[in-house]
């Protein structure tokens, strides 16, 4: 049984093992398992502030979930078994599952589709450091360079297109292109995986690039 999760990092502050988790509503939060007991704890991560949403026990203190979200920044999703220690192998209802006998991109659940499609992977992979976590500075500086040499682009600031228009047709090239395909994602798709590619780090994640369009488009 796979879900949409992170890799696990162990915290200080208690024993305990985190990860980062994908939900099905929307956004992310934080699972937390202790090591030295059967207890487990999940907090909502509000998407504006950054705030965990959970009501901190002895257990769970405020300090094991802003450990936790430090240490799972910058970490991306993939379709990963179900997390056991010693608890339910059940997914909660707020996780998303993954079949593992479903190939990428063929899953009924959309948001499974972006963060286990070939085009997220392909993406992961070339960006990814040696920690595991993404480079956003070398994936904007590349995406930069594309958009200041690629005509549509060009075109399209000239047409007055949106700013996400602009990032959609971008990502949706770039993507095709590190995952060797030769159809576009679906405007649906495509905006699904900039979520997918945003969530794991909403500092970072076209940060750069969207200034420098919008640069290009107040000449």
């Amino acid at each position: 049984m796979n879900i949409i999760r992170t890799k696990i990092v162990e915290l200080n502050a208690i024993p305990a093992a985190a990860y980062k988790i994908k939900l099905k509503s929307g956004g992310s939060g934080i699972k937390i398992h202790r090591t030295d007991k059967e207890a487990s704890a999940f907090a909502e991560i509000d998407k504006r502030s950054g705030e965990i949403s959970f009501a901190f026990t002895a257990d769970f203190p405020a300090e094991a979930f802003e450990e936790a979200v430090e240490q799972l920044i910058g970490m991306p999703y993939s379709a990963r078994g179900k997390v056991k220690i010693g608890v339910s192998e059940a997914v909660d209802a707020c996780e998303i599952e993954v079949p593992e006998e479903e190939a990428p991109g063929t899953h009924a659940d959309p948001l499974a589709n972006a963060a286990d499609s070939d085009e997220f992977n392909a993406i992961v992979d070339l960006y990814s450091d040696v920690s595991g976590r993404i480079n956003y500075q070398l994936l904007n500086k590349q995406f930069i360079q594309f958009a200041a040499k690629n005509k549509t682009v060009s075109k399209m600031v000239g047409e007055l297109a949106s700013e996400k228009d602009i990032l959609l047709y971008i990502v949706k090239n770039r993507a095709a292109f590190l995952a060797g395909k030769r159809e576009d994602l679906s405007d649906d798709a495509t905006l699904a995986l900039i979520d997918a590619i945003e969530e794991i780090d909403p500092r970072s994640a076209f940060k750069e690039l969207k200034l420098h369009l919008r640069r290009m488009m107040s000449r």
